[in-house]
């Protein structure tokens, strides 16, 4: 059955925003403390980079919260954030199977780097999957009572169709400038699975511990791809694990050199509701901490 991009869409935010008001002030807090159980700064500040998952805000609050707690306690002036940027648009989207085919990225509208303050497209503005990341960052600033001329400036940034040559993606040269003092974190929701995602009955795997073993393992191929520097290896890693990091994690890896890959947490969220499908159908979730190697 094929979707209805622009309906998935509007759903989804709906989906976040009804998410966002059911988690509350208190338990906003309780995630925000259970963040506190991991001190990421010293990766960030020695040029590593830290990835956060955007599904179902109860699920991965606590994730979310150790990446912007370690933004925070790095001491930056500046946070980077890749996002990552979905297709609700039919011709977007066959434009990144068109390339995940081997057609040439370049031909594509849409081929670049979009953000806050950049000229050109615009379909970042309707993306979702920074929206729990603000809020929680908001939440820390507030928690800890942060003036406003003591917050580090976010940029958001958000690369689309890198195609396993990110060094030739337009505004790659202008982000490397800039990311050069900062901080860089990085969304992604690195595999998702089940009848609604396309797998069959017979191969969906339920998200008990060898489902969630399942996605480890295809996690921690991807991780090995980039740690290689193999940018077309990641990408139909991805693609395999239909993680929508394709392109995020080939800009972050550009920007930041070579670096070990770790798993820190993972989690999963349930998804059967937001596309009408049987069981199973979910998404999961990973702390993922990226060190520099020397």
């Amino acid at each position: 059955m094929k979707l209805d991009l622009k309906a998935l869409q509007k759903k989804i935010h709906k989906m976040y925003a009804d998410e966002i008001t059911a988690l509350g002030e208190e338990g906003t807090l309780r995630h925000l403390e259970r963040g506190l159980a991991w001190d990421l700064s010293g990766t960030l500040s020695a040029g590593g980079v830290l990835v956060f998952p955007h599904i179902t805000i109860s699920d991965c609050a606590y994730q979310i919260a150790a990446c912007a707690q370690a933004c925070l306690d790095s001491g930056a002036d500046r946070v980077i954030v890749i996002s990552v940027l979905h297709a609700f648009d039919d011709a977007m989207d066959a434009s990144r199977h068109r390339v995940a085919d081997g057609s040439d990225p370049s031909v594509e509208p849409w081929w670049g780097i979009q953000g806050p303050g950049i000229d050109g497209r615009e379909e970042w503005r309707g993306d979702h999957a920074l929206v729990n990341w603000r809020y929680i960052w908001e939440a820390e600033v507030k928690r800890r009572g942060l003036a406003e001329n003591k917050v580090p400036e976010v940029i958001e940034r958000y690369p689309y169709l890198a195609a396993g040559q990110p060094d030739k993606l337009p505004g790659i040269e202008a982000l490397r400038k800039i990311a050069r003092d900062a901080v860089v974190v990085s969304t992604a929701d690195p595999f998702h699975h089940g009848i609604g995602y396309g797998d069959s009955k017979e191969d969906a795997s339920q998200p008990d511990e060898a489902g969630l073993q399942r996605a480890r393992g295809m996690i921690e191929e991807a991780i090995a791809y980039l740690e290689k520097g193999d940018y077309p290896g990641y990408q139909q890693s991805c693609i395999r694990a239909k993680s929508d990091a394709r392109d995020s994690g080939q800009v972050y890896r550009y920007l930041r050199g070579p670096m070990k890959g770790e798993i820190r947490d993972l989690t999963y969220s349930d998804a059967t509701g937001l596309y009408d499908q049987p069981p199973p159908t979910w998404v999961a979730g990973a702390l993922i901490e990226w060190t520099p190697v020397d």
